[in-house]
C-alpha cells in the first residue's frame, strides 16, 4: 500500500472529501450561515433571511432593482406620493415668490394662494398649460423652466419603469403550504405540487430538490449537511396543469429512516429550486421555495385537482384544489 493509499483512506481524507462534497450542495450560504443560522434558509416566498451592512445607503438599497421588485401597490404607492411631493415642493416654491409671481384670469376661484401655486405647478409639471394662470417676471419663469425640465424626467422615468415591469419575465408559480410523505409504489415519498398562476406556458421546466439538516460533526459543533433528492421525474417539457414533484422514499434516501420528530430536532428544511422558460419571452424564469419540518405532513397525500372532461373532451384543474390534503 503506498502512502498515497493510505491518505486517501484516512479519516481526514474522508472528512475533506465530505466537506468538498458540502460546499458543492450548499447552494451558496457557505460554512458560517450554514452552521449559525437558526432560520429558515429560504422563506416560502423565495427570499433569504440575511443581512448585508457595510454598504452605502444608495448601494444597499438599489432604487432601480427595488422598483422593479416590489408589489404592483407599492410601485404605484411610490410614483403618486412623489407626484404629489414635487407638485407640493414647486407650488411651495411659486408661493414663496410673492403674490405677483402668477397672474391668475379669475383670482380666487382656485382656493387661495397657496392652491393656486400648487395648480399650477401641477399644470407645469404635466406640460398642461391652461393659460388661466401664467407666470409673471424673470424668477417665475425660472423656475418654470426647471418644473418643465423636472417633470419630462420624472415622466420618463416612471413610464420605462412601467415598461420594465410589465416587459419584465417573472415566473408565478404557486407552491402547495404543505409537503407530504405519502405512500408511493409499495412504499412511501416525499411530494409537493405546484401550478403556474399565468395563462402563459413554461417549458423546459426542471426542479432541483436538496434536504438540509444539523448534525454534530467529530468536534461536537452543529453543521448543516445537504442532499440532492433524486425525484421521480426532474423536469417536463410542458406545464399547462399541474405538476407533483415526487421524491421516493427508498433505502438510499436521507429520509429512509427519519421521522417526523427527527426532522423537527436536525432543523430539517426541504429547499426547492425550480428553472424554466417563458415561451412568451424566451428567457428563463426562476422560482425557489423550502418546506419546514412543521410544514411537512405524514400519512397523508394529496386530493385530485382534476376536472371532469368536458364534452369536448378537454381537460382541467381546479386550482382551489392545489392545498386539499387528506389522511391515509
Amino acid at each position: 500500500m503506498t502512502p498515497a493509499d493510505t491518505f486517501e483512506s484516512s479519516p481526514l481524507a474522508d472528512r475533506i472529501a465530505r466537506e468538498q462534497e458540502d460546499r458543492d450542495r450548499d447552494l451558496g450560504f457557505g460554512a458560517v450561515v450554514s452552521r449559525e443560522s437558526r432560520k429558515r434558509l429560504l422563506n416560502r416566498d423565495g427570499s433569504f433571511n440575511v443581512v448585508r451592512r457595510g454598504l452605502g445607503t444608495l448601494e444597499s438599497v438599489a432604487v432601480y432593482h427595488t422598483l422593479l421588485t416590489v408589489s404592483w401597490l407599492q410601485f404605484l404607492g411610490l410614483v403618486a406620493c412623489l407626484y404629489v411631493v414635487l407638485n407640493i415642493a414647486f407650488g411651495a416654491a411659486f408661493y414663496a415668490l410673492g403674490p405677483a409671481a402668477l397672474l391668475h384670469a379669475a383670482p380666487g376661484t382656485s382656493g387661495g394662494g397657496f392652491a393656486t401655486a400648487c395648480f399650477f405647478s401641477v399644470e407645469t409639471f404635466a406640460t398642461i398649460g391652461f393659460g388661466n394662470i401664467v407666470p409673471n417676471g424673470i424668477g417665475p419663469n425660472l423656475l418654470v423652466a426647471v418644473e418643465a425640465l423636472v417633470g419630462m424626467m420624472y415622466q420618463a422615468l416612471a413610464i420605462g419603469l412601467l415598461f420594465a415591469r410589465f416587459s419584465r419575465p417573472t415566473a408565478s408559480l404557486l407552491f402547495s403550504n404543505h409537503a407530504v410523505v405519502a405512500p408511493y409504489a409499495g412504499g412511501r415519498s416525499l411530494q409537493f405540487r405546484i401550478v403556474n398562476r399565468r395563462r402563459n406556458q413554461i417549458i423546459q421546466l426542471e426542479a432541483q430538490v436538496l434536504f438540509s439538516h444539523l448534525v454534530r460533526d467529530a468536534a461536537g459543533q452543529e453543521v448543516r449537511r445537504y442532499f440532492v433528492l433524486p425525484l421521480e421525474r426532474n423536469k417536463v417539457t410542458f406545464f399547462p396543469l399541474s405538476w407533483t414533484i415526487v421524491h421516493p422514499i427508498d433505502d438510499a434516501s436521507p429520509l429512509a429512516t427519519r421521522t417526523a420528530e427527527d426532522l423537527h430536532r436536525e432543523q430539517a428544511e426541504i429547499l426547492v429550486l425550480l428553472s424554466g422558460v417563458d415561451e412568451t419571452f424566451e428567457q428563463t424564469v426562476h422560482a425557489r421555495t423550502s418546506y419546514r419540518a412543521e410544514e411537512i405532513l405524514w400519512d397523508a397525500r394529496f386530493r385530485s385537482m382534476f376536472l371532469p372532461m368536458t364534452s369536448d373532451g378537454t381537460v382541467g384543474v381546479d386550482i382551489r384544489r392545489l392545498h386539499d390534503i387528506e389522511r391515509v
